[in-house]
């Protein structure tokens, strides 16, 4: 959930909506060689084997993010992994992130992890991922649809993995980036990494300015993150410090009249917000004979201020608010690897601690919000008969949350206690049927919790219910790595799904009638001549109510069809290009739940390119985002109305040197 979205479904906490989750990176920038050695991919929370990849996940590797020229994670994930976005609201370059057709609350029905630390947080807001240097990033891992046993709560839309690379022995590197564009974009980054024997150290900074294409619509971003690694043959031990400063401008909403005559405007020209944001992180991991341990510790603190002007009666007054949170996770955990008779068994079992503390001070709230949570998870997969790559996997997890909230200021006051305890189940398989045919299915039980946020602002006395999913998913890949076809068919039924309804009294948050997500995903990758690779991908997703006064009504703000093709040609000589197009189907508007509304969001296609040439160590790009000048929208939440339109035409020229 992106700054102002959040901001309009919980009033009462509006600044909240500006916390945005801090990236790390475990090792410095680098270079993405040309060759890339090869990937070894994490499945059960641990760097595993290349025949216990994720099931039907997607991979980002170093060299795709490379040939590409993407400038940041969020748009890798989008223009790479094929992911839906939504613009952000709030001016910064990082996109809502949808998996499965969740609409305005994707980011709490998805998890992200850097590194083994979950990003996610017990808030509206969701993880900021623009801020992590792409060029640390080794390996980037989708999977779609339920996956609360490794990852919990929020799991029910799938996960996302990012992984940074580890530094080689005896080696030094560094790189330094200016881009310009317009709106007046100004983007300086600089990073530098020494690794001996068995020590490494790195350091990236980041400075990030734009006016942004609407009106008082100003955003800055300084980040910072610098580490130490101390390897041996048996593991390793880091530590980590990543910080962040912004500020931002809030451009406000617009009808559909004045999007019309001119979508550049803003409506609110005073309003602003800033954040700080710091986040300290120990890793620990040691083999002992055929298991592995492992462990992250990890600790947020973030101070999110945000001011609002309102006009009531002529007079124009001030809504000021700061809030001060710290989130602390300890995530141990250990696998199992063993073989008899040419199988291949791995064993995980984990346990996540989390405790996440806000402190509010404003003129209408005094809201301290407590919440501990406690998780035991356990996971087997087996593989067998090698020749047809047969696996199975159980796992179960069990989470129990202990919430706490207390307002002096509440009418009427509040001092509540909510504990609840959840669990999670999965049973995974797949095989091939013939050679480069591959098969899969996929069924389970995963949820999600009413975080502080929506509690804060709900439909009734009594806490929000937890959102609960059966999930069930086939699919099949056809192919090599060069030339590959996939094709998956899902369902998620829905019990008490947590959403910001407009329609009850002025909006509030609630758990809704019986919903269901369900859908076909198309993708499909080739080498279509020594210099060209073609990538493209469809998402249907039918998202309705199943029950209730509603039932086979439309969910608001969800496609029902996405489409994406890019076209990547990278020659010898130091040339690169790439290009993009994506078509978004209509939808419906954030406050039509009774699709009554005589309007829809309508479609769109947007276009953007770059090219790069290398000379030595430089390398020079020019880019050129949304080329046709397209004036759209993907976030509105009222019937023509609460519209946040989309960026026009930009041109964007960039240096960068690699020593």
């Amino acid at each position: 959930m992106k700054l102002h979205a959040a901001f309009r479904r919980a009033p009462a906490a509006r600044p909240l909506a500006l916390a945005l989750a801090l990236s790390a990176c475990f090792t410095a920038n680098a270079f993405a060689q040309q060759t890339m050695p090869s990937v070894l991919v994490t499945g059960a929370r641990f760097a595993s084997d290349p025949g216990l990849y994720p099931i039907a996940a997607t991979v980002i590797d170093a060299g795709q993010i490379r040939r590409a020229g993407v400038t940041d994670v969020n748009q890798a994930i989008r223009k790479i992994g094929g992911v839906y976005g939504r613009q952000s609201l709030d001016g910064s370059p990082d996109f809502s992130l949808d998996l499965r057709g969740f609409g305005s609350n994707s980011s709490q029905n998805m998890v992200v992890v850097l590194d083994g630390v979950r990003m996610s947080e017990n808030e509206l807001s969701g993880p900021i991922l623009s801020t992590i240097p792409i060029d640390s990033v080794e390996r980037i891992e989708i999977v779609r649809g339920g996956a609360s046993v490794l990852y919990g709560d929020g799991a029910t839309g799938g996960v996302i993995q990012i992984f940074t690379r580890r530094a080689g022995k005896n080696e030094g590197r560094g790189m330094l980036s200016v881009e310009a564009g317009g709106f007046g974009l100004r983007d300086v980054r600089a990073s530098a990494a020494r690794s001996w024997d068995a020590f490494a150290i790195d350091a990236s900074v980041s400075d990030l300015k734009t006016d942004n294409y609407r009106d008082h619509n100003r955003f800055e971003n300084r980040s910072f993150s610098g580490g130490l690694q101390w390897s041996t043959s048996a593991g390793r031990v880091a530590v980590r410090l990543d910080s962040a400063r912004q500020d931002a401008e809030f451009p406000g909403s617009l009808t559909q009249a004045q999007f019309d005559l001119n979508p550049e405007m803003d409506s609110t020209p005073d309003d602003f917000g800033g954040l700080k944001s710091d986040r300290v992180t120990a890793l620990f991991e040691h083999k002992v004979g055929a298991t592995d341990f492992a462990a992250e510790l990890s600790q947020r603190e973030k101070t999110v201020t945000a001011t609002y002007y309102f006009t009531f009666g002529g007079v124009t007054s001030a809504s000021a608010a700061t809030y001060d949170s710290r989130q602390t996770q300890f995530s141990p955990r250990l696998r199992h690897l063993s073989g008899f008779d040419g199988m291949l068994n791995e064993f995980v079992a984990g346990v996540d601690l989390i405790r996440w503390t806000r402190d509010t001070e404003s003129g209408f709230s005094a809201a301290d919000a407590t919440q501990k949570s406690k998780a035991l998870y356990l996971r087997d997969e087996i593989r067998w008969n090698a020749a047809h790559n047969a696996r199975l996997s159980l796992g179960a997890r069990r989470e129990s949350f202990d919430k706490e909230t207390v307002d002096a200021l509440a009418f009427p006051a509040l001092n509540e206690r909510v504990k609840q305890t959840q669990n999670a189940w999965e049973v995974q398989a797949s095989g091939d049927l013939m050679p480069l045919l591959n098969v899969y299915g996929k069924a389970g039980r995963s949820f999600r919790m009413p975080n502080s946020d929506e509690n804060a602002f709900r439909s009734g006395p009594a806490p929000l219910r937890a959102q609960t999913s059966r999930d069930l998913e086939l699919g099949a890949t056809y192919g090599s790595q060069d030339q590959q076809l996939g094709a998956r068919v899902f369902r998620h039924k829905l019990k008490d799904e947590i959403f910001y309804d407009p329609t009850i009294n002025f909006g509030v948050n609630t758990n809704l009638d019986p919903t269901r997500r369900q859908g076909v995903e198309l993708d499909a990758k080739a080498l279509i001549a020594a210099d060209w690779r073609l990538s493209a991908s469809l998402q249907h997703v039918k998202a309705e109510f199943t029950d209730g006064p509603n039932a086979g009504r439309e969910m608001v703000l969800v496609p029902e069809y996405v489409a994406t093709a890019r076209l990547s040609w990278a020659p010898a000589g130091g040339h690169s290009a790439d290009i993009g197009v994506q078509w978004v189907d209509s939808q419906r508007f954030g406050s039509d739940f009774t699709n009554s509304c005589g309007a829809r969001i309508p479609s769109y296609t947007t276009v953007d390119a770059r090219y790069a040439r290398r000379v030595g160590q430089w390398e020079f790009a020019v880019a050129g985002l949304n080329l046709g000048d397209k004036e759209y929208y993907s976030n509105a939440f009222s019937c023509r109305a609460g519209i946040y339109p989309a960026d026009g035409r930009q041109f964007r020229v960039s240096a960068r040197y690699d020593f």
